[in-house]
């Protein structure tokens, strides 16, 4: 297959500035792992000079090989103790009111290291109360019992995404099931028993291969759970070991992406070349109350 290639405009360059060298010395000092670096993200330069950062709990080697991700796929590593206390450690010391939390996929625990989410969040919590908290987990092998332990923990939002189309699984995540997230999404908007919180969030990628009518199927099974915050952007190809790009979407379709899935009841989308799960997580937040 013949790619195109990425047109001009979406070529967005990575400033290395004083204040993007200050945050990752400091995440590096304190250990940390952030998956803005490790999945290659084209926001970093954006996020680090203002000090944000997503933070990547359970090490930086996954147990999948999804085709999309840049993220390592090797031996998984002992989960550090410490991790929360360095992430409120970072958090603190930069004025961070709004953290989003992610992880590599830890098929190895027995509990998909929901155990370890429980942790990190309750030290957030002990040393930074007023910290508001965003988790993009994994799907925990879909163990009810492991979303059940996340959603019960002090969070605004509960994250988790579907990446592609149910049609596009077994050639770009291989390992996971497009019904068994929909189902870790279900079991938390069962057990919110009418609650706002914590707000269920997804996301998607596009370019990917996937058609117009796989995406509004999709649209409308999120929003059916009831999906409150969606998040679509480009697939860009992180590798030449990666999956490659079927094509490249134009900036105007992406508001119309938006469109049609509001209009299938998910209450607040955020679409865009650039877009992912957590870039401007706490915009996406406030846009959802």
């Amino acid at each position: 297959m013949k790619i195109t290639a990425r047109p001009p405009w979406l070529r967005k360059h990575r400033r290395l500035t004083p204040e993007v060298m200050r945050t990752r010395r400091q995440i590096d000092q304190l250990g940390l792992h952030t998956v803005c670096e490790s999945a290659r993200c084209p926001n970093l330069g954006e996020c680090y000079a203002c000090g944000n950062a997503t933070f990547m709990i359970l090490g930086d080697h996954c147990t999948r090989n999804c085709a999309f991700c840049a993220v390592d796929h090797g031996p998984p590593q002992v989960p550090d103790a410490q991790e929360g206390e360095k992430i409120a450690a970072y958090a603190g010391s930069n004025g961070i009111r709004y953290a989003v939390i992610t992880s590599v996929t830890r098929d190895d625990l027995p509990d998909g290291g929901a155990g370890h989410f429980c942790l990190v969040v309750g030290d957030l919590k002990r040393l930074l109360p007023d910290l508001q908290i965003e988790l993009l987990v994994p799907d925990f092998q879909g163990l009810r019992e492991s979303v059940e332990t996340v959603t019960a923990l002090p969070i605004k939002v509960f994250a988790h995404n579907v990446e592609t189309v149910q049609e596009l699984y077994p050639r770009v995540r291989r390992g996971a099931n497009y019904l068994r997230s929909l189902d870790v999404l279900k079991i938390v908007a069962s057990l919110r028993d009418g609650q706002e919180l914590p707000r269920i969030k997804s996301g998607i990628m596009v370019g990917l291969g996937e058609t117009e009518d796989q995406l509004m199927r999709l649209f409308e099974e999120l929003a059916a759970i009831p999906v409150e915050i969606l998040t679509i952007g480009q697939y860009l190809q992180p590798s030449k070991f990666n999956a490659p790009v079927h094509r490249y979407y134009e900036p105007d379709e992406y508001e119309l992406l938006r469109e049609k899935a509001v209009a299938c009841g998910i209450r607040h989308v955020v679409a865009g070349p650039y877009v992912r799960s957590s870039y401007l997580a706490e915009k996406a937040y406030r846009g959802s109350l």
